[in-house]
């Protein structure tokens, strides 16, 4: 027990598990029947789950999604890309406009996705460049698009907020017939199992981590600092293009000004809840899965009490700034020590006196 107790505390899962327990607990106590799961009929009359544990997951997934490629960008690069929900929202333009200029079909929803993931792909390797090359603290380089962004997904549609009308992209971004469960889980899933496999298969995490911790010694190992940041960068173009489809789908219109608002925030929290170092480094692409489910189950908590929603960002604030504090490293050391402590005692205890 003290050795699993002590793996527990050194890992990175620990206090996203924790933070993630103590919600559920709390919401249990508070309502029993907060996180049941019933099957409802939505409007096209078809059978789906429903209740607050699917309102998290699924409200959870583009979040989920963005953190993934924050988690490599964060780890390689040793900083933050807040321009992610900025290029969400120029990826949905895009695809928003390829799809008002053909008739709506699977192929040309594809073909819009793809365009999409080119041009956030293209944005994103902008930033990389800055950070990788030119040697520009992330938060800095992307700064040029968070601002900027926003007003670029205006141009791209002609300063209108175009609504875009589909069963197909109802079932994209709600449900497929006949599958009671919300696509954009499904797709989250989908996403997570594709990188998990590029993570093993490869030597990508490896080398992501390497960098993150000493380029120097990474490049006299042979690995290339500027690549491997440079892919990151990519990864999460993909990942920004995805989410910003998810939610273009989800709600019928591209609106430049509110798609994703302030989600770069959510992320770059949701991959420091994860128990990931900010500083860059050693990572966990669950961990920051974990802690966008954490903030979104907090957002849902926090309605469900009936807070006002112009109060719910300052209550999660206060929320989040325990969580992360929490999981600081001086925290974690303290923690580590005192639990060396315990069962150093208890193991003293165990040990029989030998008579004299």
């Amino acid at each position: 027990m003290g050795s699993f107790f002590r793996k527990l505390t050194r890992s990175q899962l620990a206090i996203p598990l924790f933070a993630l327990l103590l919600l559920v607990v709390f919401n249990l106590f508070r309502d029993p029947e907060f996180f049941s799961v019933v099957i409802a009929t939505n409007n096209d009359g078809n059978a789906v789950l429903s209740g607050n544990l699917i309102s998290i997951l699924n409200g959870a997934s583009a979040i989920a999604i963005l953190s993934i490629g924050m988690t490599l960008i964060t780890s390689s690069c040793k900083g933050q890309d807040i321009s992610v929900a900025a290029m969400a929202a120029i990826a949905g333009s895009v695809f928003v406009s390829v799809l008002r200029s053909n008739e709506i079909t699977i192929p040309v929803i594809l073909l819009a996705f793809l365009f999409g993931c080119v041009v956030s792909v293209l944005f994103s390797l902008f930033n990389g460049v800055l950070v990788a090359v030119f040697k520009i603290q992330p938060m800095i380089a992307t700064l040029i698009l968070f601002s900027a962004g926003r007003s670029i997904a205006y141009w791209i549609n002609g300063g209108a907020t175009p609504t875009v009308s589909s069963p197909l992209l109802v079932s994209i971004g709600g449900f497929i017939p006949g599958i009671p469960i919300p696509t954009p889980i499904i797709i989250m899933v989908v996403f997570l199992v594709l990188i998990t496999l590029v993570l093993k298969l490869t030597n990508l995490g490896l080398y992501t981590q390497v960098v993150g911790i000493n380029e120097g010694t990474a490049h006299l190992n042979g690995i290339s600092p500027v690549l491997i940041k440079l892919i990151a960068f990519v990864i999460s173009g993909i990942c920004v293009a995805t989410a910003g489809c998810i939610t273009v789908c989800r709600i019928g219109l591209i609106n430049h000004e509110t798609l994703l608002l302030d989600a770069e925030m959510d992320v770059i929290l949701a991959v420091a809840i994860g128990g990931n170092a900010l500083s860059g480094g050693k990572f966990n692409i669950y961990g920051s899965i974990i802690g966008a489910y954490i903030i979104q189950a907090l957002t849902v908590t926090l309605y469900a009490m009936k807070v006002p929603s112009a109060a719910v960002k300052a209550y999660k604030a206060i929320v989040i700034i325990l969580i992360v504090v929490v999981s600081s490293p001086l925290v974690k050391e303290f923690v580590i020590k005192l639990n060396k402590k315990l069962f150093r005692k208890r193991a003293e205890k165990d040990v029989p006196v030998k008579a004299s």
